[in-house]
């Protein structure tokens, strides 16, 4: 397969592995010549199902014969299905669907400002963190505190401010500064390298954002639908946000994005203030009700948690023999393994080796393999990961 030919196709916006997949089963994924790789990277946390999962295909075909698109001009069964049981298992009591992560943000962020500018035409300003990440498109973007992924793009929309994560001083400093609309922030971030928001920080901005009508946004997007060990991250801190941006694993693999809501924290949208062709769409709501029937048990989340653990604990122990390890971080099946030096050398060969993960921030190697994931094949993926460690650090 020539992949030169094949990548002077597309505009340069990804970097491509080289691999051309064409079919996957369960944990596992297949390249064009038959090679088998153990999947530790979901499809960047969406596939948490894995690959070709029965439920998934039965919901496919049963809803394929039915409806596959009447945009939100109409009401459809499946988005109703799942929206109620999204808002029956959260904090939610209204939900906005959308396609992605990034439009999920966007959406918080406008609804956000529209009921702040009730108060005053000058409450719009949004507060986010270092090191977070909350997608491509403007608002998102510029809520994206990473200036490496804002440069060429500029200038970025007004009103978008910045403090470092889990410092309360300096959030409550730039807090004062302006009348904010809305704070975003990531319970877990997930591309800077997987760090967890501290329990001080979280209440303190639960509490701000309460006393001054601050509409509280969390970006659940990687960290949500059961990737933590429970359903939603929030219910670890018992911390409840005005907000809760999902996406990822929620369309079973086709893009479909949430804004889960409190009532209040929307009563000023009207109709024409926001809108969507695609989102909600038949197909994909079908799909993120199975995956949400089969995540959300109690003995799956809890299996999901036992199995993070472990998967930590593996990776840690290998720093006492391997020193280009500096820290292991994680989160139920969201596990990253920070190096002391640059992991695409380490990606690459463990790919080479049949293991897929992913490069995230602070030369972190991320693994968030499907949450079906057998114990067999954590350890199978940590016996390729000391392979490969021992051959490249």
């Amino acid at each position: 397969m020539n992949t030169q030919a094949i990548d002077a196709l597309f505009v340069h916006a990804f970097k491509r592995s080289g691999a051309f997949f064409v079919k996957g089963k369960g944990m596992y994924l297949v390249d064009a010549d038959k090679k088998k790789y153990l999947d530790f990277g979901s499809g960047i946390a969406v596939n948490a199902l894995g690959h070709a999962h029965p439920a998934l295909i039965k919901a496919i075909a049963e809803q394929s014969q039915k409806l596959l698109h009447v945009s939100n001009l109409y009401f459809c069964k499946p988005q109703i299905a799942l929206a109620k049981k999204i808002l029956a298992k959260s904090f939610g009591e209204k939900i906005f669907f959308c396609n992605s992560g990034t439009e999920a943000n966007e959406a918080a962020i406008k609804f956000a400002r529209k009921q702040a500018s009730l108060v005053s035409k000058t409450k719009y300003h949004v507060l986010s963190f270092t090191d977070g990440f909350h997608g491509r498109t403007y608002g998102a973007l510029a809520a994206t505190a990473q200036i490496k992924f804002h440069e060429g793009f500029g200038p970025m929309p007004a009103g978008f401010h910045y403090s470092p994560f889990n410092d309360v001083l300096a959030a409550k400093k730039i807090l004062k500064s302006q009348e904010f609309a809305a704070i975003i922030v990531e319970p877990v971030q997930g591309e800077s390298g997987v760090h967890r928001v501290s329990q001080e920080f979280i209440s303190f901005l639960r509490d701000y954002a309460t006393k001054n009508k601050i509409a509280l946004i969390f970006d659940e997007i990687q960290c949500g639908m059961g990737r933590t060990g429970t359903l939603w991250h929030y219910e670890q801190l018992g911390v409840v946000p005005d907000m809760m941006t999902l996406a990822k694993p929620l369309g079973g693999g086709l893009p479909l994005g949430a804004v889960v809501c409190t009532a209040k924290s929307v009563a000023a949208i009207e109709p024409g203030d926001h809108g969507t062709t695609f989102g909600g769409n038949p197909l994909a709501c079908a799909l993120g009700e199975t995956v949400l029937d089969i995540v959300s048990k109690k003995s799956f989340l809890k299996d999901v948690k036992s199995k993070g653990n472990y998967l930590a604990g593996k990776l840690a122990a290998l720093a006492a023999t391997y020193p280009i390890i500096a820290q292991v971080r994680a989160s139920g099946l969201l596990v990253g393994v920070e190096l002391k030096t640059d992991p695409l050398p380490l990606v690459a060969a463990l790919m080479k080796n049949g293991l897929i993960t992913i490069k995230a921030g602070h030369n972190t190697i991320r693994f968030i393999p499907p949450l079906i994931a057998a114990w067999d094949d954590i350890e199978k993926a940590v016996e390729i990961f000391e392979k490969t460690i021992a051959t490249v650090g």
